[in-house]
């Protein structure tokens, strides 16, 4: 007898093969064993069911972004909607390319990597939208400042007692997020680079692998952006009961573990529907819009995102809060041929301003 693998299989030179015991199964040449046969994740049926599901969530996605670009009239708001959106295609492609590399665990650290640095950007632009739906750090400060903070240890709180809300609060909450989407690409760089230099692999917590500590450094920084935007919420969770915050964040964080189902259910919590109707005037007709390619370039312009940051983190402004205005453009109004302008192009597009209001108190 010949041993092939872990199989006994019969030497064909041998005199007892023709004796050779019934109860002793002779696999023929070439059959895969059973310690060779695929998982179902590796095989060409779980690739192609999780495409269908892939691509399906990406256009429902893809048409929702469209719409809130074609009916972009509120780009304070918008823009963060469609940075949030984004995330589906991002982490759904990103998740199916894993698949289909599933047996080599180095492209699998580059997929994860793009997909996880996106997703701190997301909690930032979550935050910065809730932001806006009040009104900005004035008109939220306007609100809750000198108001206690409700002691509780069931909510995190306890730590705060005695304290009161004021502008360092809102700074915490914005510099905590805003820390998550420096620290989560450096972590990616440094997995990359651990990768290459063979001192990381994926579940890995050997005290020699640098996949311990880049995983304690990690949770440290999401547990302290999900901590701010807890706190934040607790302290305006009345103000924003009309704009459904814990359905948004819900299906911001449940990408993770429902992704296709999820670009049905943003559909919901984050509906164009609500920016289409504004593009009425008062008689009823509908206003001039951005083109959809100028809508997308100012949604991705990350200018914002680099000014919050200046703000937040610059002593300069720490006893500063920002309010955005609008500097108007020009108005429209309706004649012989359609719609005309009131003034010269010069003032064609409305301005976005930042104003700096002086806040003398501290957390």
């Amino acid at each position: 007898m010949t041993v092939r693998g872990d199989v006994l299989a019969p030497d064909p030179a041998s005199p007892t093969t023709a004796a050779a015991s019934p109860s002793v199964s002779v696999i023929p040449e070439g059959s895969p064993t059973a310690m060779e046969q695929p998982v179902f994740l590796m095989t060409t049926a779980a690739q192609a069911i999780s495409g269908f599901f892939v691509w399906t969530a990406l256009l429902i996605t893809c048409h929702q972004i469209y719409m809130h670009l074609r009916c972009y009239s509120c780009p304070n708001e918008q823009r963060y909607i469609v940075r949030i959106l984004f995330i589906v295609p991002i982490y759904a492609f990103d998740s199916w390319l894993s698949l289909l590399f599933f047996t080599n665990d180095q492209y699998y650290v580059y997929f994860g990597t793009v997909r996880d640095c996106y997703e701190a950007l997301v909690i930032y632009n979550f935050l910065s939208l809730c932001y806006e739906y009040l009104g900005g750090e004035s008109s939220i400060m306007s609100e809750i400042r000198g108001k206690p903070i409700e002691s509780s240890c069931m909510y995190g709180t306890c730590c705060l007692w005695g304290k009161t809300y004021s502008i360092g609060f809102l700074r915490f909450c914005k510099q905590a997020t805003l820390q998550f989407c420096v620290v989560k690409p450096l972590m990616a760089v440094s997995t990359v680079v651990l990768q290459a230099f063979g001192k990381y692999r994926d579940g890995d917590f050997d005290v020699t692998s640098g996949y311990l500590y880049v995983t304690i450094i990690y949770n440290i920084s999401v547990s302290l952006a999900l901590y701010a935007l807890f706190l934040f919420y607790f302290a305006t969770r009345e103000l924003l009961s009309p704009y459904s915050p814990v359905l948004k964040f819900f299906m911001v964080k449940s990408v993770i573990f429902l992704s296709f189902w999820q670009a049905l259910a943003l559909r919901h919590a984050f509906t164009y529907k609500v920016y289409a109707d504004k593009r009425l005037d008062a008689q009823g007709r509908c206003a001039p819009m951005k083109s959809i390619s100028s809508s997308l370039k100012e949604t991705m312009n990350p200018h914002d995102i680099v000014q919050d940051a200046i703000h937040n983190f610059s002593p300069a402004y720490q006893q500063y809060t920002q309010q955005s205005t609008l500097e108007p453009g020009p108005t429209w109004r309706g004649g012989a041929h359609g719609l005309s302008r009131s003034h010269s192009l010069s003032g064609a597009r409305d301005n976005e301003k930042t104003l700096l209001l002086s806040s003398d108190d501290e957390f």
